[in-house]
């Protein structure tokens, strides 16, 4: 089969960039689309056939993806996929958005319907990242949501399936596209990480430093314990700078950390922190590969992942009174390392590979 794999953009590298890497493993002669790229000099992409939207000639936008917003629609519908038997979508915006013929398979790999059209609209509006062009975007985004609602929900009829991340990410696609998904949960590579025996007295945090994934909240928390916390974060911007500026010294921030150097303060934290509200997230999971057990908010995907007091604990609100009563309670736990470890295995990867092979392979005969 031909097969074209698409993703909403390639800038950084991070966990959706994670699937990407596998799908490209699973299909080596894959050709890849994408509104914009920015990942040179990473080799997994060396030697791919990348075909880039218009957007990546634009000066501005072609780095401020999200202020394209109304141009990546049309972006991803003049992509020519006619010449391909089968196209996956790995989608959390418009990917799903491009056009195949009646015979081509449709796949959407979907992270999470839209965000900020759907189930977190107001979130982002109340926390938008434009710094400067905040005032224009909070004035015309009411304005222009609801035609960007209609032509994403008539976008989610196009693919032939859905697959979801989630039982969490299938239930929002029955709620805002009206299309019923299997759950293929993405993975990881168990052999990649390790067990330290040294456990260290620092607990960890670990993603892109964006408004909803709470950064503010573990600062302002341990900002009051005293206790060591380790953030690490790819993302320079203005908010990394400003929590970072308000950190406590006990707080210690590590920007652009190898993934061989990730893997080893995975294993020696005393525990990982999952703070925000998530649809899926793999670096959970990469923790307790690392035989590490994990802090989260109560909601969501944490509750569909985790055995309770066994791998993961809890607290109930996000505030900074839950989670340090739940930092307390956990000081005060035995955990079994070997039944983390076992509990990570669910997503392996190659119990994805299997399950994703099986699953093209019923479709396609139809």
């Amino acid at each position: 089969m031909r097969v074209a794999i698409v993703c909403d953009w390639i800038k950084d590298f991070w966990w959706a960039e994670l699937v990407l890497s596998h799908l490209l493993e699973m299909f080596p002669e894959a050709d890849i689309f994408t509104s914009v790229f920015y990942q040179e000099k990473n080799e997994i992409f060396k030697w791919r056939n990348i075909k880039k939207s218009f957007i990546q000639k634009i000066p501005f936008l072609n780095k401020s993806h999200k202020l394209a917003l109304i141009l990546r629609p049309l972006a991803f519908e003049m992509f020519d996929l006619s010449s391909y038997d089968l196209v996956i979508s790995s989608s959390t915006a418009e990917a799903k958005w491009v056009i195949t013929k009646p015979e081509t398979l449709h796949i959407c790999y979907c992270h999470t319907p839209t965000r900020y059209f759907w189930s977190h609209y107001h979130e982002y509006i109340n926390m938008m990242e434009f710094w400067i062009l905040n005032p224009i975007w909070k004035f015309l985004m009411p304005r222009i949501v609801q035609k960007l609602r209609i032509w994403d929900f008539i976008a989610s009829k196009r693919p032939d399936f859905f697959i979801a991340n989630s039982e969490n990410t299938a239930w929002r696609i029955r709620k805002y596209y009206k299309r019923d998904a299997s759950v293929i949960y993405p993975w990881i590579d168990l052999s990649k990480f390790r067990f330290s025996e040294e456990k260290q007295d620092y607990y960890l945090y670990v993603w892109r430093c964006i408004p909803y994934k709470k950064f503010d909240l573990l600062v302002d928390a341990f900002n009051e314990n005293w206790k060591k916390l380790i953030l690490v974060t790819n993302t320079n911007n203005k908010l990394y700078r400003e929590l970072k500026s308000k950190s406590k010294d006990n707080i210690i921030w590590m920007l652009n950390v190898p993934r061989h150097e990730l893997y080893e303060l995975y294993s020696k934290a005393k525990a990982f922190l999952f703070p925000p509200e998530e649809d899926f997230w793999l670096v959970p999971i990469e923790a307790q590969a690392s035989w590490t057990p994990v802090i989260a908010y109560r909601k969501w995907w944490a509750l569909e992942t985790v055995l309770d007091w066994v791998t993961w604990v809890f607290f109930d609100e996000q505030t900074i009174d839950s989670l340090n009563k739940s930092i307390k309670e956990f000081e005060k736990m035995i955990f079994d390392c070997k039944k983390i470890r076992a509990h990570s295995a669910n997503f392996g990867v190659d119990k994805f590979k299997e399950n994703l092979f099986e699953f093209i392979k019923k479709n396609k005969s139809k």
